[in-house]
């Protein structure tokens, strides 16, 4: 994640990269799915005391770096999880050129089919910040991310949300996302750029109404603070599902642009939002436990998370009930 400056021939140089000759962009035509179904479960089946669980379970893996053995056991480890849900993920896996040499990354695709036209992509990054210490946990840089994405997939594969809906769900868990030096073609968003190219190259880009990237979002005092580089429509829908929520205050639009792996999904003409606290640290304002060991269980709540979660599914309903969105040729 980078915030400020975020320059645009940076971004351009990166995504070129993962979309290969060129990615399609956002054009009008065709229609989507019908609009008026329910999409299932409740917000309130998301539970905090679940998804905090999660985040320790997976905090106890130890380092996930990009590359490193601590990486491919969380991504097996993500795969176990979901399977024991009923659920069909897939490990995908590749291998690139980075500043730090070829590497191996995975990311854990589950989609889950409700039998709509459209289609919405949650993700959450599981790799963690090398070079930190030796028992760095990254808590909330890829704990809570990861976390919040598993409860919600034992949300929506309960037998009480298995009814029709305007659009399928996928959830993807992404490597490679902290840079090693610096963010550039080689260096960060490894995942998130395959899995936008893997969108684009099987046509499933056409189908994406919405990604909604899920990243640092467990503090304790929560501050969610949503990139304007985000798409306009979906930061209005965040704020009307946090204001539903009895959160509304605790969402803001931040100050600037942030980098982070909702870039590559926007680059590539889809719709994207990226729901960040870049507000973590010791005071209000700062964010001193960002990259450091203080990324710990002890700063995350389960009130945060519980928030985030149900906000998600409240976002889901809205894009499974609103009026149909075109379709991108």
């Amino acid at each position: 994640t980078l915030s400020h400056g975020l320059a645009p021939r940076l971004c351009a140089i990166m995504i070129a990269a993962a979309c290969g000759n060129g990615c399609r962009p956002h054009e009008a035509g065709g229609t989507a799915a019908p609009a008026g179904k329910t999409f299932l479960p409740d917000p309130s089946s998301f539970s905090g005391s679940n998804a905090m669980a999660e985040v320790e379970a997976f905090v106890k893996l130890g380092p996930k770096e990009a590359g490193t053995e601590g990486a491919l056991r969380a991504a097996e480890y993500i795969a176990d999880r979901l399977r024991r849900l009923h659920l069909r993920p897939e490990l995908m896996e590749f291998e690139e050129d980075t500043v730090a040499g070829r590497k191996t990354f995975r990311n854990v695709i589950c989609r889950i089919r409700r039998g709509g036209n459209a289609l919405v992509v949650l993700t959450a990054h599981y790799d963690t910040k090398a070079g930190i210490a030796p028992s760095f946990q990254g808590a909330n840089d890829s704990g809570s991310g990861v976390g919040i994405l598993l409860e919600l997939a034992r949300c929506l594969s309960d037998e009480h949300g298995t009814e029709a809906s305007a659009c399928d769900v996928e959830l993807a868990f992404v490597d490679g996302e902290e840079c090693v030096k610096s963010y550039g073609k080689r260096d960060g968003l490894h995942g998130s750029c395959r899995h936008a190219q893997s969108l684009f190259r099987t046509g499933e880009d056409r189908r994406v109404t919405a990604v909604i990237v899920v990243d640092m979002a467990g503090d304790r005092d929560l501050t969610v603070t949503i990139p304007r580089n985000s798409d306009p429509r979906l930061i209005s829908l965040a704020f009307e599902s946090s204001r539903e929520e009895n959160a509304r205050e605790k969402f803001s639009l931040y100050q600037g642009d942030i980098l982070d792996d909702h870039v590559p999904y926007l680059r590539a003409g889809m719709p994207a939002i990226d729901i960040i606290d870049f507000e973590y640290g010791s005071a209000p304002g700062r964010n001193d436990y960002w990259h450091t060991p203080q990324d710990s269980l002890d700063k995350l709540s389960e009130q945060s998370l519980q928030i985030i979660g149900r906000v998600l599914i409240r976002m889901l309903s809205k894009l499974s009930d609103s009026p149909p969105m075109p379709v991108r040729k």
